[in-house]
């Protein structure tokens, strides 16, 4: 038989995951989040909501923790454990209690390193060359909890976050098909994470502030917050007088350049030093914009945004 489960999960990325561990487990519930109403009033259904019906799975909405506990109380589950997967919802304790083996969270990032909420983002920032994901048992406090499984996985030095995001969600699958029966069997027993070999670092949830160009940082990280943020919030600016959102950049040396001042030039400046290149001063070295955004319009390399211009 299958071993069974209670899932809870409301994004993309568990709806990815649902659909990958769904050939080896029964999924006993699905637990999400309520529908999005838009401005004009209309409803928008998670996905994971319309997969769990077109399977015949029982789904429950809950609005917050409150409503998480009263369903808890009411609807007592076979299930032995929980496994959470981009749920956008603390679990209150009595609900993880309420499970013999506990909730399993999928986190992905090589735990204690990148605990919260967005350890994807902020492996791109800090420039991470390895990563991973981590299969815990979720208690109180923030992804602490003891580890079943875990897997590292390579960065590639230009990945963006919707690529790593489709990656880490591959590897989080794997492991969860390979792992949580055993778990379940108690043929795993976990382990706590090692804060001493590993000091624990934090993500924080970004913010619209956040994709703001600050041209006084190095041009390193700026490259780094371009991949980090595509997406969401967007790396945006304003160049040559128009509102842009940067796409994909590339870091450069300004000796490269024939213009010798562009070393000199005041962090933001436009260096036009090519009909069909732009390059632009930073606080340390410069960056050159390979494809970008304007408000308004479809994505577009720089050249043809340079044509554009008047």
């Amino acid at each position: 038989m299958k071993p069974q489960i209670v899932f809870f999960g409301t994004g993309p990325v568990s709806l990815n995951c649902l659909e990958g561990i769904y050939d080896v487990f029964e999924i006993e519930a699905i637990i999400t989040k309520p529908d999005r109403i838009a401005p004009s009033g209309s409803a928008h259904e998670h996905p994971v909501k319309l997969w769990g019906q077109t399977q015949g799975i029982a789904v429950h909405q809950v609005a917050d923790k409150r409503a998480l506990e009263a369903l808890s109380k009411r609807q007592r589950f076979q299930s032995q454990v929980g496994l959470v997967v981009d749920f956008g919802m603390i679990i209150p304790e009595p609900v993880i209690e309420a499970f013999p083996l506990g909730i399993v969270n999928s986190h992905f990032s090589l735990l204690p390193a990148l605990r919260g909420a967005d350890p994807i983002t902020f492996a791109i920032l800090e420039g991470l060359n390895e990563t991973g994901v981590s299969l815990m048992k979720i208690v109180a406090a923030m992804d602490e909890g003891d580890l079943i499984a875990q897997l590292p996985h390579r960065l590639l030095p230009d990945i963006t976050t919707p690529e790593l995001t489709a990656e880490l969600g591959d590897v989080s699958n794997l492991l969860l098909r390979e792992k949580l029966p055993k778990y379940i069997m108690n043929d795993i027993k976990p382990w706590e994470q090692d804060v001493n070999k590993t000091k624990p670092t934090y993500t924080r949830r970004l913010t619209k502030a956040d994709g703001l160009i600050d041209w006084t940082k190095p041009a390193a990280q700026l490259e780094r917050e371009v991949r980090a943020f595509i997406g969401w919030p967007g790396s945006r600016t304003r160049l040559l007088s128009r509102e842009v959102t940067l796409t994909a950049v590339r870091v450069i040396d300004p000796a490269e350049l024939e213009d010798t001042t562009a070393a000199k030039a005041k962090p933001g400046t436009p260096l036009q030093v090519w009909p069909d290149r732009l390059v632009v001063a930073t606080g340390e070295d410069t960056l050159e914009i390979l494809q970008l955004k304007p408000a308004g319009k479809r994505e577009m390399a720089t050249a043809e945004f340079l044509r554009g211009l008047k």
